[in-house]
């Protein structure tokens, strides 16, 4: 199939959470199973600054002029051109500078507030890219758009450009239901979408124009990031008020886990790593606890269970379940190393308890990739007490890297990490510690139990480590699943 994946951040020329990381993963592992691919994406000020760091190619193509309406105004840019590195599936970014050439991909970074014409500019993208496949005769089977930045393109494919794409479906990725790109009601006049959609069964969400809502509604079949959150997000709890939405949508929700490339997370081959091992020869592992543990100031303590932590310090990820438990934590004699950024409020708590517990507790405020890997390479354990979390990498990681999972039983934490018990363990299909989302004494309960296996019972905490290791949670695995959801659209299409 020829599929064009639109996304407002790929890696490696933009980003700032997961949806990057797709973007830049997923089409190459399509292009390997045989699909003609290409991805569009804005060209930012950041986008155009990695492209100089990286020394990645970026031309103009020949056809390269975009000129249709936004409102009562002519919008224009122009059409770059770059490649995936280490592939061969084209990059095709849009220019213009009204709308991109700033410092923040979505909010001003001096004060984190949304630019105020977002709908704007992400409706440049949305038909923007429309446009940019007229211009370079491109003919999609399947247009895979990612968020609520592109949710237009589905609802233009029905009412806009139908008769330019006749034979395109498309397919519509949620990756976290929380954002949904609400805008005031008039902007609906930018769109050039007639205005009898403005209704509740269409693109009005409680007075507002909902971005996401239109993808939601006019895609052929809708995606999200795991199995477990397919289910959550038709449910009052977790549907963020898209839930009515959603269940209309059961038969054509598709939940698919995301990918690790395993290129770039691998024990054996990671270069940040103070030792390499494998599920082999796990010796190696021992040397990257003892390197971690300096790396955090922490006592070389191979008695004490490491505890590795990486993510936004915001309570969405457990962090006040945490703060709150710090105390019985240190007296199981455990040892945290904590890598992240997020609320204040959470930095100056973690310090405080770093302080009290000097020996017990490493905190990095900030990000570090290297230290990332060498975090979850030379934990023992890694925790993700997560309150919701739509589909999570790093217990993907963590099972590749020998490092055993305590995670909530909530979204994709729930599709990838089977709980250990005795029935499990025989069976030999365990690869981690489960626990009651938002409980912080089932947490320490989960804790404690992992603890117990790690010091009393060398030989089960071996066979968990290496039934994670050799999982299988590659972008292949994810591709083949996404192939289906494009053919699975392609039949919804032709039946209308």
């Amino acid at each position: 199939m020829r599929i064009v994946i639109v996304a407002s951040e790929v890696v490696p020329f933009s980003k700032t959470g997961g949806l990057a990381d797709v973007a830049g993963a997923l089409p190459s592992a399509l292009s390997k199973l045989g699909n003609d691919v290409l991805v569009i994406t804005p060209l930012y000020a950041a986008a155009r600054e990695n492209c100089e760091r990286l020394n990645l190619e970026l031309k103009e193509c020949t056809d390269s002029i975009l000129r249709f309406p936004i409102g009562g105004a002519e919008a224009e840019g122009r059409i770059l051109t770059s490649s995936l590195p280490g592939s061969n599936v084209p990059v095709y970014l849009l220019e213009n500078g009204r709308y991109y050439n700033r410092p923040g991909l979505y909010s001003d970074p001096d004060d984190n507030s949304d630019y105020a014409d977002n709908s704007e500019r992400f409706l440049f993208l949305s038909r923007g890219a429309l446009e940019a496949c007229k211009v370079l005769g491109i003919q999609p089977d399947v247009f895979h758009c990612n968020d609520w930045q592109t949710g237009l393109i589905p609802a233009y494919l029905h009412h806009l450009y139908h008769n330019d794409f006749p034979e395109t479906a498309s397919v519509m990725t949620v990756h976290n239901i929380a954002y949904q790109g609400l805008f005031w009601h008039g902007d609906m006049n930018l769109t050039g979408l007639p205005w009898e959609l403005f209704n509740w069964r269409m693109l009005e969400y409680y007075g507002k124009l909902s971005f996401l809502k239109a993808g939601l509604v006019a895609a052929e079949v809708v995606t999200t990031v795991s199995k477990q959150y397919a289910k959550e997000i038709q449910t009052e709890q977790f549907g963020m008020g898209m839930e009515g939405v959603l269940r209309q949508r059961s038969d054509t929700l598709v939940g698919i886990v995301n990918g690790v490339d395993y290129d770039v997370w691998s024990p054996e081959a990671d270069k940040t790593l103070a030792a390499a091992y494998s599920a082999d020869d796990l010796s190696g592992k021992a040397e990257c606890k003892r390197a971690l543990q300096a790396r955090y100031n922490l006592p070389t303590r191979k008695e004490a269970p490491l505890i590795g932590m990486i993510g936004r310090l915001v309570e969405q990820k457990g962090f006040d379940l945490v703060a709150a438990a710090m105390d019985k934590l240190m007296e199981m004699g455990v040892q945290l190393a904590i890598l992240g950024t997020g609320q204040p409020k959470y930095h100056a708590l973690l310090g405080e308890m770093q302080t009290k517990y000097p020996d017990g507790i490493g905190l990095f405020l900030g990000f570090d990739d290297a230290l990332a890997h060498q975090t979850e390479a030379g934990s023992d354990m890694f925790l993700m007490p997560s309150r919701f979390e739509p589909c999570g990498l790093n217990q993907l990681y963590s099972l590749r890297y020998g490092t055993v999972p305590v995670v909530s039983q909530t979204g994709g934490l729930v599709d990838t990490i089977v709980d250990y018990s005795t029935a499990t363990a025989r069976a030999g299909t365990s690869t981690g510690f489960t626990f009651r989302a938002g409980s912080m004494n089932q947490m320490l309960r989960a804790v404690k139990r992992a603890v117990q296996v790690y010091r009393e019972d060398p030989e089960a905490w071996r066979a968990l480590q290496l039934t994670g290791m050799r999982q299988d949670w590659s972008w292949e695995r994810s591709a083949r699943e996404y192939v289906q959801a494009y053919e699975k659209a392609r039949e919804v299409m032709q039946r209308r």
